[in-house]
C-alpha cells in the first residue's frame, strides 16, 4: 500500500531527510531545537490554513516528515501538544484574536504548551472533573483544582485546561475550555510524578486562584464540552505512522538481542516474533487506511486497542529474549535518585502503561460499543 505517494512526495522526502541530517548532532536542547524546527518551517505541516509563520503540507508529505523525522532518531518533541491538539482546535473554534495570539509562537517553537484534563478523582471519566474557574472580575477568571498526568508540565510556558464555570453544572454541561499561562508562582505547583523508568515526562498541577483572562476562553464560557471533544479528535492521525516507525525499530532490537542471546532458536519464542513483525504491518496498513478520514467515529479507539496491547507484548517478549540479565538494574540503583535501564528495560517498564494512559482500554471499547456499534450506554452511578 503506497498511500498515493508521488515524485514531489519523493523529493519531499529527500529535503527533509537532508536537512534533519544537517541539523543533527550531539543531543540539542530540547527547546533550542523547537526553535529551530520552527525557523525553517517544519512547525504546524498539518494545520488546515497558514498565514501564521507555518507553511501547509499535504497528507502525504505530513506522513513523509513524521516518518523520516522518526527515523532520524531526533529529539523528542516538546512542543508537539501545542502544534498538533491546540493549534487545530484554535483554527476550529478560537477567535481571529485568539489564533493571532497563540499560534505564531507555537509556529516559531517559541511557547510550549501541556494539557490540563485528567482529575485524580476522575479517572478517565473526563466529564466528572472538579477544577472550577470563577468568574471574579469582567476581564479574569481564577481557577481552583488539581490536574494529573500532565505530560511536559514542568516545561511548559501555557496550559489548556478544562474546568467547570458554572458550579451548579454537572457532567459535560458548564464547562469552559480556557488558556492560563504557567508562570504564576504560588498559584501554580508543578510536581513531577516520578515512574517505573525513573523519569518524570508526566506531573501533577494545582491551581490555587490561578489567573485565565475572559478573553482566552476558547469557544465561548459553556462551550467547553464541544472544544474539548474535538480537540481529542486530532489526537489521531500522521502521529500513529510516526510511532511506528519507533516500534519497527524496537522490534529490531528485541530480533538482535534475540539472536545473540540464543532465544531466537526456540520455536516460540520466533513464533512470536513473526507474529509481533506481521501485526505491525497491519497496524501500518491500518493507520494509513484510516488517515484523513474523520467518518470513523471509531478509528482512534481501535488504533490505540491495537497498539497498546501490541507494545505492551513487545516489552514482555524484549524481557524474555534478555533473559536473566533483563532483571538486573544498574549497580547505583537508589530509591531516590534517577535511574538508567538499558533500552529493553526501559521498553518493558514504559509499556506497561500502554493500556492506561490515553484512555483505558476499557475506555476505548466504551466508545466503540456505544458510538460505533450503537449498545446501550453503560450504566453510570449518581453523580456528585
Amino acid at each position: 500500500m503506497d498511500f498515493g505517494f508521488g515524485p514531489k512526495d519523493d523529493l519531499f522526502r529527500r529535503e527533509a531527510r537532508a536537512w534533519l541530517k544537517a541539523h543533527l548532532g550531539g543531543t540539542p536542547n530540547r527547546r533550542d531545537w523547537e526553535r529551530t524546527l520552527g525557523r525553517d518551517g517544519w512547525i504546524g505541516l498539518g494545520w488546515p490554513e497558514d498565514g501564521y509563520g507555518n507553511r501547509r503540507a499535504g497528507l502525504t508529505r505530513q506522513v513523509v516528515w513524521a516518518e523520516e523525522y522518526a527515523r532520524s532518531q531526533a529529539p523528542p518533541r516538546c512542543g508537539h501538544i501545542g502544534e498538533n491538539l491546540l493549534a487545530p482546535t484554535l483554527i476550529a473554534h478560537g477567535t481571529p484574536e485568539q489564533k493571532a495570539r497563540f499560534l505564531p509562537p507555537i509556529a516559531r517553537g517559541d511557547e510550549l504548551w501541556c494539557q490540563g484534563y485528567s482529575e485524580p478523582g476522575a479517572g478517565s471519566d473526563l466529564a466528572g472533573l472538579r477544577t472550577t474557574a470563577v468568574r471574579d472580575t469582567p476581564d479574569t477568571y481564577r481557577i481552583t483544582g488539581q490536574k494529573i498526568w500532565t505530560s511536559l508540565a514542568h516545561e511548559a510556558d501555557w496550559c489548556f485546561v478544562l474546568a467547570r464555570t458554572d458550579p451548579a453544572s454537572r457532567r459535560h454541561h458548564g464547562l469552559g475550555f480556557l488558556l492560563v499561562p504557567m508562570d504564576q508562582p504560588g498559584r501554580i505547583e508543578v510536581r513531577p510524578i516520578r515512574q517505573l523508568t525513573g523519569t518524570s515526562e508526566f506531573n501533577e498541577v494545582f491551581f490555587d486562584g490561578a489567573t485565565a483572562r475572559a478573553e482566552h476562553v476558547v469557544g465561548g464560557e459553556g462551550g467547553g464540552w464541544r472544544v474539548a471533544m474535538s480537540l481529542l479528535g486530532f489526537e489521531r492521525g500522521v502521529s500513529t505512522l510516526a510511532q511506528q516507525v519507533g516500534f519497527a525499530r524496537e522490534l529490531g532490537e528485541v530480533v538482535r538481542t534475540a539472536v545473540a542471546t540464543g532465544a531466537a532458536d526456540d520455536p516460540v519464542v520466533r513464533d512470536r516474533i513473526v507474529r509481533q513483525w506481521a501485526e505491525l504491518r497491519a497496524m501500518r496498513w491500518n493507520a494509513l487506511r484510516t488517515l484523513g478520514d474523520t467518518a470513523d467515529a471509531g478509528a482512534p479507539s481501535v488504533a490505540k486497542l491495537l497498539w497498546g496491547r501490541w507494545h505492551r507484548r513487545l516489552g514482555e517478549l524484549a524481557m524474555e529474549v534478555r533473559g536473566a540479565a533483563g532483571a538486573v538494574g544498574p549497580a547505583d540503583w537508589s530509591p531516590t535518585a534517577p535511574y538508567e535501564l538499558d533500552a529493553l528495560q526501559h521498553l518493558f517498564l514504559f509499556s506497561r502503561a500502554d493500556t492506561i494512559y490515553g484512555g483505558s482500554d476499557e475506555i476505548q471499547r466504551t466508545i466503540i460499543a456505544e458510538r460505533v456499534l450503537g449498545l446501550p450506554k453503560e450504566p453510570r452511578g449518581a453523580q456528585g
